[in-house]
């Protein structure tokens, strides 16, 4: 599948094969490509624990998430659960990643006037906005971004996958051994797909002129159906949803998972291991 079509393809896909373990190699290929993703003052905070069910841990797999409401089963059928982080200690070294960049040729045209330049000025400026920095998000940004290449890589090589939220993270944290100042940003249930690549097709979107403006709020960007259709063509962009098998594909899927009408309706399981998790951190 070429990287195009990935993009136009990238939908979650909550519905995998646990029998299919993934190859190591295919993981170590969403890696390099979240580790090459560009990042504000070459921070580089993101980072990921990979667990795979075949040879993690007793306690790791019994750390993982009950589920959320809205598919807790993936969990339980993934062949690979990727753990991204921030670290958050990456942003206290800045000031040694930008002095890297200049070594690199990245920044400056004379090495000794930009590493003082960076040592009078733009290394205190940054040290100075630290706390500002983290409260703009800009840092989440960034992490997002090679999350979304590593995404884009793993369909591209076949595979499937969900991001989901991890609303107590205690127990997984004690049993991965994050350090305090290392934060769970997302879990992203990674395997082969047991559904149709297209998933029944493209989800519900806000219209492009709803979202988009060009040079003043609310003035919309405007949309060319000459470009829908090249996207369109180059299979950027899928057929919408619901497509006709798609009724008849989630009755076989919800026969396989053994799940009920409403997948994933896992609210009062997830509720109950919230409070679980509560009561044992408070007796601890």
């Amino acid at each position: 599948m070429e990287l195009k079509e990935a993009i136009g393809r990238r939908r979650s896909t909550r519905f995998l094969r646990p029998y299919k373990p993934v190859e190591r190699a295919k993981l170590q290929k969403m890696l390099e490509a979240a580790r090459l993703a560009s990042f504000w003052g070459n921070v580089q905070a993101l980072g990921a624990v990979v667990i795979e069910r075949a040879t993690a841990p007793a306690e790791v797999l019994a750390a993982l998430p009950t589920g959320t409401a809205i598919g807790g089963f993936q969990f339980r059928l993934a062949p690979v659960v990727i753990v991204w982080t921030l670290d958050w200690r990456r942003v206290e070294e800045q000031g040694r990643r930008l002095h890297e960049l200049v070594d690199a040729g990245a920044v400056g045209v004379s090495p000794e006037k930009s590493h003082a330049y960076l040592d009078s000025t733009l290394i205190p400026f940054f040290q100075a906005a630290t706390e500002s920095i983290r409260q703009s998000g800009l840092t989440e940004l960034d992490c997002g971004q090679g999350i979304a290449q590593a995404t884009l890589i793993a369909f591209e090589e076949g595979l499937g996958t969900c991001l989901l939220g991890c609303p107590n993270d205690r127990k997984l944290r004690r049993a991965l051994g994050l350090p305090d100042a290392v934060r769970v940003l997302v879990l992203q249930t990674v395997g082969y797909p047991a559904e149709d690549p297209e998933a029944g097709g493209q989800r519900p979107r806000l219209p492009f002129e709803a979202r988009f403006a060009l040079n003043h709020w609310g003035t919309p960007f405007p949309r060319d159906p000459a470009v829908v259709d090249e996207l369109r063509q180059a299979k950027m962009l899928g057929r919408e949803a619901p497509l006709a098998y798609r009724r008849a594909e989630l009755q076989w899927l919800q026969e396989v998972y053994g799940l009920s009408d409403v997948f994933g309706d896992e609210a009062p399981a997830v509720v109950a291991d919230l409070m679980a998790a509560a009561a044992e951190e408070r007796r601890s």
